[in-house]
């Protein structure tokens, strides 16, 4: 019993570190976090009782006693200004990504929002890739190395880039924020806001007009809320998988890699596998009968 809540513990503080907030749960998990069943001392009104279950007391205490919930201070959300107008100068690409980034890194906004610890995370990668892989915000572990798609969720990443033949240096990897969302929590990474997005996606938008990708692959639901406009109605199950347009570039939704950390099923994995086998087949990337069977039932 110990040895397996040790286990449990020691995984959580792992996948903490990794920045996952929440985690899947089994039944066979449950059951170890479940206290046994004993009597219980506590006071009531100074007296020592003994209980089999605290319940009865809770009820017991709530029929006699109100007790009132300390206020709650109500959080202000403070609005965004309004998006930049981004006008590309004439030049190369590479002239072009360097402007923009320096923009990007002197935008007063980006400044304030990205707090005093973290980094403004601009794009990376080649920049006339013909893939452009784009998430919604950058995690913990972005925010302090100032770019795109590290720890756990990077290194998924990286091998998913590898098993389609590539590597990192072959595509383009970026976020559509470029500062990691404020967290009131002490660990794990918050979705950005839709307004938060809308503020940032101008500079998306330049990024896809100088790389002029074949391809855009948006990892997440909150991404595909950003580039597709915010619907409540859209669930991940009805449209990955399927192709949508950003710009008139084929645009196509997957699961985030952060998602499969926590979801490391070889269903899961294949669906991500097929939709990116559609991104091949796109771009015209040679696809081997090895590479067709990945993460199929043996």
């Amino acid at each position: 019993m110990s040895d397996g809540l040790d286990a449990i513990y020691n995984e959580l503080r792992r996948l903490q570190k990794e920045g996952v907030a929440y985690v899947y749960v089994d039944g066979a998990t449950k059951d170890l976090l479940k206290p046994a069943p004993q009597p219980t001392t506590v006071r009531e009104r100074g007296k020592p009782v003994e209980h089999a279950n605290l319940a009865e007391l809770v009820k017991k205490t709530a029929a006699t006693e109100t007790i009132k919930p300390e206020p709650v201070a109500e959080k202000s959300v403070k609005r965004l200004p309004t998006p930049p107008q981004i006008e590309l100068p004439e030049g190369d690409a590479t002239s072009q990504i360097q402007w923009l980034n320096e923009r990007i890194l002197n935008c007063t906004t980006c400044i304030e929002q990205k707090g005093t610890e973290g980094k403004i995370v601009l794009g990376n990668g080649r920049i006339d890739a013909d893939i452009i892989f784009c998430g919604e915000a950058p995690g913990t572990d972005d925010a302090i190395e100032g770019t795109p798609f590290n720890g756990g969720a990077g290194r998924l990443l990286d091998k998913i880039i590898k098993a389609m033949g590539l590597n990192r240096e072959d595509v383009y990897c970026t976020n559509i924020l470029k500062w990691r969302p404020e967290n009131d929590k002490p660990y794990g990474n918050r979705p950005p806001t839709q307004d938060e997005m809308h503020f940032c996606l101008p500079y998306f938008r330049a990024e896809v007009d100088i790389i002029q990708p074949k391809v855009i692959v948006a990892l997440g639901n909150a991404t595909a809320n950003g580039l597709l406009g915010p619907d409540p109605k859209r669930r991940m199950a009805s449209i990955r998988g399927t192709w949508h347009a950003f710009q008139d570039i084929p645009l196509i939704v997957t699961f985030h890699p952060s998602y499969l950390l926590r979801n490391d099923t070889l269903k899961t994995k294949r669906m991500v596998w097929e939709d990116l086998l559609s991104v091949m087949e796109k771009v015209e990337l040679p696809i081997s009968q090895k590479q067709q069977g990945f993460f199929l039932p043996k």
